[in-house]
């Protein structure tokens, strides 16, 4: 199973209004496991992230005027790729057996590739006043 990254809007009558993903964007941020193997794991923890780590234990759901603040922490995990992928090999080299041995690199790029997509909808998100939700 797979976390997805959509956008959402309030409702005037309360709740919120999940938006189709547009064609060109993708709603993947990562598989299940992720939720404590790399955004709520030590290495984001660590870095002060107070979004990501959330998915740890819940869905992340974040409100219209938090969206500039999530933004600014996406930044903060890409600068740390290469300490978010070296958790992950070593996550990796711990577990063995569990799936084909990925490289440094490859984990890097993956954790890129979703942070694309996760910012890509947050910024649609903050375009039209609306929220961001990781489930």
């Amino acid at each position: 199973m797979s976390l997805s990254v959509d956008v959402y809007v309030p409702r005037a009558e309360g709740g919120i209004e999940v938006l189709d993903v547009p064609p060109e964007s993708s709603d993947v941020a990562g598989w299940e496991r992720w939720r404590t193997e790399v955004w709520g794991s030590e290495p984001v923890r660590s870095l002060g992230a107070r979004f990501f780590p959330r998915l740890a234990t819940e869905d992340l759901t974040v409100a219209p005027d938090e969206v500039s603040d999530f933004l600014a922490e996406c930044d903060l995990l890409r600068t740390h790729l290469a300490r978010i992928a070296d958790h992950m090999t070593a996550e990796a080299e711990a577990e063995p057996g569990t799936g084909p041995r990925k490289s440094h690199a490859e984990h890097a790029d993956d954790v890129s590739r979703r942070l694309d997509n996760i910012v890509n909808a947050a910024r649609r998100a903050l375009g039209i006043g609306g929220g961001v939700i990781i489930w």
